[in-house]
């Protein structure tokens, strides 16, 4: 009989235990998950109105509250701390009605936009938007206004030394750093296979050299490398053009390996859009650009100078970077004798957006072949690649000699 009382006992007390136990771990579960809640995630910012009223709208995957530091009435900057906020890149573009740029880093772990205005202006209003009416995620808007009814103190400064005039007059503050945007291309593949070499096929040779031009470019901190494609997928043409537009790049470099008729042939190449080919670039305007729209549209003689002043100023800029490219890359291929051409290959045919299509070499030529399946040759020629985009954009506008 005691045998069986202390049988019961210790499973009442064995039960009671892992009762507690579950309890405690229950507790520590919930504390646990309330001390390190899941980070909230910008998944992008878009802009709309124009000058009289524009309203940005930061797009978040859940719930947050976000707090304006600066409502762009000093200072015509904007800054919004968003606590508990994370981006997964810095986030980053041109302007909209008052709002000239803005951009998205982190601070301490927390995310913030800054927006620097194109006018005097100041938060209008500002709120926060549950999921509804078929969109899944939250959304914090912001409505700016231009400032009005502001008034300066007149301070007499008739007897104050000049130092003194400017002494206390708000420092200006400088430019949001944004970064340029580059496109990559990495020519051909998935289903399109491109050039066939001796050891396989150029789709492959393409995206490891754009590979290693967007690991160049990202070591300087100094680039936001979009790529039209990062692994074996097809992309149309037409689609890899939209993506340089969507991302407002300041440059787009498309990458291919060539095959010609006389194995013997080697050497790269860069191509620009040729003039013949220009008028096709009408189908890429894009809807948003004003410019771009009013170019097309309206009295035929103004249309058509408005597109050709748009178009001519592109192509210059690709055929100065062109040149820039070509005297960077002769040291470590060999270049053809005509080494910059032009034609009207569609990769080049965004109005807006400069571009260039660098044939690296010959895939049906030994030496060439070889040469691009290097990893050391590759990371050479895609070096001196990204010198010629750092000295494109280390320099003032030029106007191209061809």
């Amino acid at each position: 009989m005691f045998g069986r009382v202390r049988q019961v006992l210790a499973g009442n007390r064995g039960r009671a235990l892992l009762a507690a136990a579950a309890a405690g771990l229950g507790l520590a579960a919930f504390a646990a998950s309330h001390a390190a809640p899941d980070t909230v995630k910008v998944m992008k910012v878009r802009l709309g109105g124009d000058a009289a009223e524009t309203r940005v709208v930061i797009d978040l995957d859940r719930s947050a509250s976000l707090k304006i530091v600066a409502d762009g009435a000093q200072d015509r900057r904007v800054v919004v701390m968003m606590p508990g906020v994370r981006s997964a890149e810095v986030l980053q573009g041109p302007g909209k009605g008052l709002v000239k740029a803005w951009m998205v880093d982190e601070v301490k772990g927390d995310a913030r936009l800054q927006m620097d205005l194109a006018a005097d202006g100041t938060v209008k209003r500002r709120f926060l938007l549950p999921p509804a009416d078929g969109i899944a995620h939250y959304r914090y808007v912001i409505d700016l206004a231009p400032a009005t009814g502001a008034k300066l103190t007149k301070v007499s400064t008739a007897a104050s030394p000049p130092e003194l005039r400017t002494k206390f007059l708000p420092a200006k503050k400088a430019a949001l750093p944004l970064k340029k945007v580059v496109v990559i291309d990495a020519g051909h593949g998935g289903k399109d296979v491109g050039a066939v070499g001796g050891q396989g096929y150029e789709k492959d040779i393409n995206l490891a050299a754009a590979q290693a031009l967007k690991a160049r470019l990202e070591r300087t901190g100094r680039y936001k490398v979009v790529m039209t494609r990062n692994s074996d997928v097809y992309v149309p043409l037409e689609s890899r053009v939209r993506i340089a537009q969507r991302a407002d790049a300041d440059l787009f470099i498309s990458l291919h390996s060539d095959s010609g008729p006389n194995p013997d042939l080697k050497g790269a190449s860069v191509y620009t859009l040729s003039d013949k080919a220009s008028r096709r670039s009408t189908q890429f305007v894009s809807k948003d650009d004003w410019f771009m729209k009013a170019s097309l549209t309206g009295d035929q003689g103004v249309r058509d100078i408005l597109f050709d002043l748009t178009q001519r100023a592109t192509r210059n800029r690709s055929a100065v970077f062109a040149q820039t490219l070509l005297s960077n890359i002769e040291d470590e291929a060999p270049l053809l004798r005509r080494s910059h051409r032009d034609a009207g290959l569609v990769v080049l045919l965004a109005p807006d957006v400069p571009a260039v299509l660098l044939e690296m070499g010959f895939v049906n030529n030994a030496e060439d072949e070889a040469r691009l399946r290097d990893p050391g040759s590759r990371k050479r020629f895609m070096d001196a690649v990204g010198d010629a985009i750092d000295d494109h954009f280390g320099h003032g506008m030029k106007v191209a000699a061809r």
